[in-house]
């Protein structure tokens, strides 16, 4: 078999492959490595990675295929995880050098959850193109460019085959814009769909209820697949529900009435990003959808509402209210702010009354040269204050070149929706290509420890909030 072609597959293509033992895991393991190293040297996305656990849990994956035991749908394929997901023995610094000695003594359950479907955990990557604590992430289709966004490291590492599957998290859109900028796939699940248990900074459903635990990809299908592992309640967090999740296989695209838009208040779309959104609108109407060129009212209050969230201070400690910041707002401030959110979530709750799904871009921009301003991502901001799924496929490219993803966004607790949408685009714009930048991927085996000065901080940090 073709090691250096599966580690281009999908994560469910290598799982299949290893479940009927046409590869063995440990062998797979090493390709991958040998992947991530190369691809690494170019892009510099990762931050800590354990290759004696790696191969460890590799050699017992292949003892338990042997014995013909699968743990799950990710029995033996690699994964990586976001600087702000507890990985158990691995540092865990949310990308800035006052934590990078703090190691969590056990795992995020989402990361629990993916060991448990059998997944190998490589490392962690750096959370942002420009973290404080570890430096610069580099955009895999053009080094010169960002990755965009908190989840940078792991989009521009998937995206560039280093990992077959990544989990990052996403606030105000940095599971969406990374994915858009490297051309790969990513899902914002709906709030409460995936615990957010484990993650740093500290995630609690009232301080904080835009923050979603989620998987990167470079296929549709594997986000459907990390979902099904990674939803369900957590006795450990009150914000995590029972929400029953649909099989997008059963979804009737033809069925679908969906809305769809390319500007909003305080975002222009870029003519290449209108081009890509149109493409995408055409292929859902071939497949039968009926499209609604329509948006909610409202969606002048994103911008206001997401900077007075950004304004308020987060807990340095889980366990005592530790704030990291004085806050600017008054008690009638706070409880008008709270008020003027639920009256947002609640027009786009009413919106989604009469459609089935919403289609946008998800930036107004590709990705943009390291240092400038990436442009507003508005249409991002827009789901994250109401908690609505929200899935990231590429659809087109630039005139330059650079990935365009087109933002699918179904109402709450529908991810079947707009999985099964974002699968009729991945087919008819062909989804995910290898970066022309790593193809080759040449360069010296390198290994990064997050206890080395391999990556010594250069930068500012520019915010913790996503």
């Amino acid at each position: 078999m073709d090691l250096g072609a599966l580690v281009l597959a999908s994560a469910s293509a290598q799982a299949a492959a290893l479940a009927r033992g046409e590869v063995r895991a440990q062998a797979l393991l090493e390709a991958q490595l040998e992947r991530l190293h190369a691809v690494d040297a170019v892009v510099r996305a990762v931050v800590y990675l354990d290759e004696g656990a790696a191969r460890a849990v590799a050699r017992a994956a292949d003892a338990e295929l042997s014995a013909g035991v699968v743990r799950g749908p990710l029995h033996g394929v690699s994964v990586s995880v976001k600087d702000w997901i507890d990985v158990a023995g691995m540092p865990c610094s949310g990308g800035e050098s006052a934590f990078r000695a703090r190691r969590p003594g056990r795992d995020a359950t989402a990361v629990a959850r993916l060991r448990a479907a059998g997944a190998i955990v490589l490392g962690k990557t750096n959370p942002g193109e420009h973290s404080e604590a570890f430096g610069a992430t580099f955009n895999p289709h053009d080094p010169t460019r960002t990755p965009t966004g908190s989840s940078s490291g792991e989009a521009a590492l998937v995206a560039a085959g280093g990992s077959a599957l990544g989990l990052g998290s996403d606030s105000g859109g940095s599971l969406r814009q990374p994915a858009h900028a490297c051309g790969l796939c990513a899902l914002r699940p709906t709030s409460g769909r995936v615990p957010l248990t484990g993650h740093f900074p500290v995630i609690t459903p009232l301080l904080d209820p835009r923050t979603v635990i989620g998987p990167l990809a470079r296929t549709v299908a594997d986000l459907e697949l990390a979902l099904r592992v990674l939803q369900g309640p957590d006795a450990s967090d009150p914000s995590a529900l029972p929400l029953e999740l649909g099989d997008s296989a059963g979804v009737d695209v033809s069925s679908l009435r969906v809305a769809w838009w390319l500007g909003q208040p305080d975002c222009v779309a870029t003519p290449d990003t209108e081009r890509t959104v149109r493409s995408a609108v055409g292929w859902a109407r071939a497949a039968g959808a009926t499209l609604v060129e329509d948006r909610p009212d409202g969606l002048e209050a994103v911008y206001p509402l997401t900077r007075t969230y950004w304004s308020l201070p987060e807990s340095a400690s889980a366990q005592t209210w530790q704030p990291t910041a004085q806050s600017p707002l008054t008690a009638l401030d706070l409880q008008r702010f709270r008020f003027e959110w639920d009256r947002f979530r609640a027009g786009l709750t009413r919106f989604f009354g009469g459609y089935d799904a919403v289609l946008t871009p998800v930036a107004e921009r590709p990705a943009v040269a390291h240092g400038e301003d990436a442009g507003s991502l508005a249409p991002a901001l827009t789901f994250s204050l109401g908690g609505q799924p929200a899935v990231v496929v590429p659809c087109g490219r630039s005139d330059d070149g650079l990935p365009i993803g087109v933002q699918v966004v179904a109402p709450v607790g529908r991810e079947d929706v707009a999985l099964a949408l974002a699968r009729v685009l991945e087919r008819a714009g062909g989804g995910w290509w290898l970066p022309p930048g790593v193809a080759a991927a040449p360069g010296p085996h390198l290994t990064f420890n997050a206890d080395s000065d391999a990556r010594r901080p250069d930068a500012k940090a520019r915010g913790r909030r996503a």
